[in-house]
């Protein structure tokens, strides 16, 4: 699945996040499982507080992997790309 150009622009300026499998993708890493735990849950609050969900947020050993795609339109959208952005702002404090 291809992002239309103003979306791939609006990815092109998440720092490695990427399109894959038809969502956008990226694991952060996380010196501890439990910052990795805890970076989880951040995620999850956010996507309550936004009602937007991500596809996946997968825990893995000192690695975090969250994915979106809206699932109402099949593809990802700019609520998607949103939620990203919002997570790099917290991931980066």
């Amino acid at each position: 699945m291809a992002l239309d150009e103003h979306l791939a622009t609006l990815l092109s300026q998440l720092p490695g996040w990427r399109l894959l499998g038809g969502r956008i993708v990226k694991t952060y890493p996380f010196a501890s499982c439990a910052e990795g735990v805890a970076f989880a849950v951040r995620v999850a609050l956010d996507a309550e507080r936004h009602d937007h969900h991500p596809d996946e947020v997968a825990i893995l050993w000192k690695k975090v992997r969250v994915a979106y795609v809206t699932h109402s339109a099949g593809e990802v959208t700019e609520k998607g790309l949103a939620a990203a952005a919002r997570i790099e702002a917290f991931s980066a404090r």
